[in-house]
């Protein structure tokens, strides 16, 4: 168990490094992100209110906490030790220990760690997610539609036991985080890139990272 435990937390501690609380504070152009914009500490809300590069940083770093916390627990002990730093970090994206437990909703986190543990998946993912952008122009939607496409991929991929745990955790989560989105995707409310909107929108959109 100790080799599940130490990668787990090591994960969860790495997850929890809020890219997008500390970026826009090194950078001085802002405090608090989850008081501007959508509210979201995500990779999206920071492009639209911090800019193209602290966007770019946060979402390259996210993908990058993801996948070197499942490498390390690779290292320790194997595609189990991988899968319980996966489950760790993500839990640490979505509710980080150093900023109240309020985090993302773990999109570009768990892409990083996807493609580290179950590096397959991506050939179908990635696909199904900028489709699904492209045609319906909701990051949100491509999100939640990728994270669903990853339980299909467990059945033409069959990868070990530990990243079919990983997989059965992480969607959910990733979707439950997603619910507010969901509620405006079947209500025709939610935002699509390339329209225009209000200020008061821009407060209530609350961005997929």
């Amino acid at each position: 168990m100790i080799e599940l435990i130490v990668p787990g937390i090591a994960g969860y501690l790495l997850g929890s490094v809020t890219l997008g609380m500390i970026v826009p504070r090194l950078m001085g152009t802002s405090k608090d992100v989850r008081k501007e914009g959508s509210g979201n500490v995500g990779a999206t809300n920071v492009l639209r209110t911090q800019g193209k590069l602290q966007g770019g940083l946060v979402l390259l770093g996210d993908l990058l906490k993801g996948s070197i916390a499942a490498g390390i627990g690779l290292a320790f002990a194997g595609i189990a030790g991988g899968a319980a730093a996966g489950i760790g970090a993500l839990i640490g994206h979505c509710y980080p220990l150093y900023f109240g437990f309020k985090g993302g909703r773990g999109v570009a986190t768990g892409a990083g760690i996807v493609f580290v543990l179950f590096p397959k998946a991506v050939l179908l993912l990635l696909p199904v997610f900028v489709l699904t952008v492209l045609i319906s122009r909701m990051v949100s939607l491509g999100s939640i539609t990728a994270a669903l496409a990853l339980l299909i991929c467990l059945l033409v991929f069959q990868p070990p036991i530990p990243v079919m745990i990983f997989t059965f955790i992480a969607v959910p989560l990733i979707v439950g985080k997603h619910h507010s989105n969901i509620k405006r995707i079947l209500a025709g409310t939610e935002n699509k890139f390339g329209k225009s909107r209000t200020a008061d929108e821009v407060d209530e959109t609350e961005e997929s990272q």
